[in-house]
């Protein structure tokens, strides 16, 4: 047989039946809960927040930083399957609640405010999500990698989402509580006969049934309600059922693909793919007709000037020469910036080549958010480097204040808005607020491993002589003369970003979508591509405005050629307003502040890359 090439910690557990477990393969099959989140609230609660029924003493698995840093909590729970053995109506425990207690009706509260703002349960078994499968329109089928707790009649009588499932459910004014659950677990039985099973899927539907004997469910009759206004005694019993089938049609490693297949369309992408590419070959065309055409005539011209008088009447971007070298107003900003964005845009290259090779997959939980926190912290020496470089080419001598804000500055705004916002989740008790352990974690890589190499990358920016000029800069600086509308600075710069954004926005939609709306994003290869055609189109903006105001005699073209594809973010940041207010149903102030924080914060890093 040959060896199969696994990822790192994604091995294949085999299972087989009970009785007839061996050191390769176990009978016991584990449920794990990761983190409660809704559509309609940014907050996500971890599972224990609920009062659900609990695993006992278990240990909690490990978690990566990227998993943390996303408000994954992973847990182990009360449910346990023992593979191949059919169970009916199993009961896992029952909750009493009395509304005359106070934490009793803190705690049912809670679970009616849950089901109100649709919050979902997301269950692990075998590294796979539980998914729930239902059918939309157009005769297909959507896998839901999660399901509601539970759902809401409106007081006149209009279901609330995943009421719409059952007819059963229709008092007015009344909470649904799914508290039973039937999984069907599939699985794929091993060539190798010696081996036993591999779980390729696992599924499950929610029902809902108010258990006259908890002690003895029986799984029929009326589902359970609790009425907003109920008092008294209120019995919640959790039961749930599993059925095993064989499966021989779906591969192990191809078992995710079944998730995948029904999230939101791939064919916009090669659409979107298409379009970039002709805004691409359209600045390609643009830049290579300027540079071949109007360069190569305009030396031309001056090769056969050989009489001094002639060399009197220069014209275009020949004027500026004994200016263009000049220092531009604030540089030690520029330079900061430069050196900052240098990073970011390493890091996204690498992390984003990483992902499409398949080493970041979404089964590979939170990998992908450690990849990039790693690589950025290790790239500070590129920073480092191209600051001081850049800095020292126009006779700059702070290079301390240089050293200290391109390892501060940049870093430590985003970690403000960061912290901010994790106090405002620690408030409200969400599981997306960072352990303190955690934050000092960051710090510590920030300021031991991030701050020392970007001042290794200074040393030698600042060591290595400073970039030669071509031509000298003259002592008084020469008028600016009246420019027209289209290459004044802000006209120029609002321009330039249009054009990049134009590739990106289709992506950016699933982007958001994965961020906000807890849909998996796996197409990291179009993201890559989408990634090379960005920075070609910014670069491509950018050279062909700063030839336009050249031409015209303006001189300032270093912060300008930074602006005009860094104001893209400019356009990323409405877009995201847009995206609020039009697609998202999020309510309350916490989750609108959390929204608008975290925005800030890409909206920050995008800045620094397309510049």
């Amino acid at each position: 047989p040959t060896a199969a090439f696994y990822l790192p910690g994604l091995a294949p557990v085999n299972f087989c039946e009970a009785g007839k477990e061996k050191p390769e393969c176990k009978s016991g099959i584990e449920l794990f809960v990761n983190r409660l989140d809704s559509v309609e609230s940014v907050l996500p609660y971890e599972y224990t927040a609920f009062d659900f029924c609990q695993a006992e003493g278990k240990k909690r698995p490990s978690e990566n930083l990227g998993q943390v840093l996303f408000g994954e909590r992973i847990e182990p729970s009360p449910y346990r399957f023992t593979f191949n053995k059919k169970e009916t109506c199993k009961s896992v425990c029952t909750k009493t609640y009395d509304t005359t207690k106070p934490e009793d009706k803190q705690k049912l509260d809670f679970l009616k405010k849950s089901m109100l703002l649709n919050y979902q349960h997301h269950w692990i078994v075998d590294n796979m999500p539980v998914t729930w499968c239902y059918d939309v329109e157009d005769g297909q089928r959507f896998c839901n990698p999660g399901f509601p707790i539970g759902c809401y009649i409106t007081e006149d009588g209009r279901p609330k989402d995943a009421c719409v499932i059952n007819v059963q459910f229709h008092e007015k004014d009344t909470f649904y509580i799914f508290n039973h659950v039937d999984i069907k677990i599939y699985y794929h039985v091993v060539e190798n006969e010696a081996l036993g099973a591999r779980l390729v899927a696992a599924k499950l539907e929610p029902k809902s049934y108010k258990h006259t004997h908890p002690d003895n469910p029986d799984c029929s009759g009326v589902p359970m309600d609790i009425s907003n206004k109920a008092s008294g005694e209120v019995k919640i019993a959790y039961t749930y059922s599993v059925t095993f089938h064989e499966e021989k049609t779906i591969r192990w490693a191809s078992r995710w693909d079944y998730i995948l297949e029904s999230m939101p369309h791939t064919h916009i992408q090669w659409f979107s793919i298409m379009n970039s590419l002709v805004i691409v070959l359209f600045l390609s065309g643009m830049v290579a007709m300027i540079m071949l055409r109007t360069l190569h005539k305009d030396i031309a011209r001056y090769n056969q000037m050989d009489s001094t008088e002639d060399a009197q009447e220069e014209f275009g971007w020949k004027l500026v020469h004994g200016d263009i070298f000049r220092p531009p107003r604030k540089g030690m900003l520029l330079s900061v910036f430069l050196g900052s964005g240098t990073q970011i845009l390493i890091m996204t290259f690498v992390t984003l080549f990483f992902a499409c090779l398949g080493f970041l997959s979404p089964a590979n939980r939170g990998a992908l958010m450690t990849c990039a926190v790693v690589l950025w912290v290790l790239l500070g020496t590129p920073a480092g480097y191209v600051a001081a470089r850049f800095y020292k080419s126009f006779g700059g001598e702070k290079w301390k204040t240089n050293v200290l804000l391109t390892s501060f500055l940049c870093p430590g705004i985003v970690f403000a808005d960061f912290f901010i916002m994790n106090l405002i989740l620690w408030g409200e008790g969400s599981s997306a607020a960072i352990p303190f352990g955690t934050l000092v974690a960051i710090l510590a890589l920030w300021f031991c491993i991030s701050v020392p190499l970007t001042f290794i990358g200074a040393y030698f920016g600042f060591k290595k002589n400073a970039i030669e000029h071509p031509v000298r800069t003259n002592q008084i600086p020469r008028q600016i003369p009246e420019q027209s509308f289209y290459t004044k600075p802000l006209p120029g710069i609002i321009m330039g970003g249009i054009l990049p954004f134009g590739c990106i926005f289709i992506q950016l939609f699933f982007i958001l979508n994965s961020i906000w709306s807890h849909q998996m994003y796996y197409m990291f290869g179009f993201l890559f591509l989408v990634f090379i055609i960005l920075v070609i189109t910014c670069s491509e903006a950018t050279i062909l405005l700063c030839y336009f105001h050249l031409c015209a005699e303006d001189y300032h073209w270093q912060w300008r050629s930074f602006l005009t594809s860094g104001f893209t973010a400019v356009y990323f940041l409405i877009y995201a307003i847009h995206y609020f207010f039009s697609k998202l149903q999020i309510t309350g102030t916490a989750s609108t502040i959390l929204y608008f924080g975290y925005t800030m914060i890409m909206v920050l890093i995008f800045f620094l890359f397309t510049g």
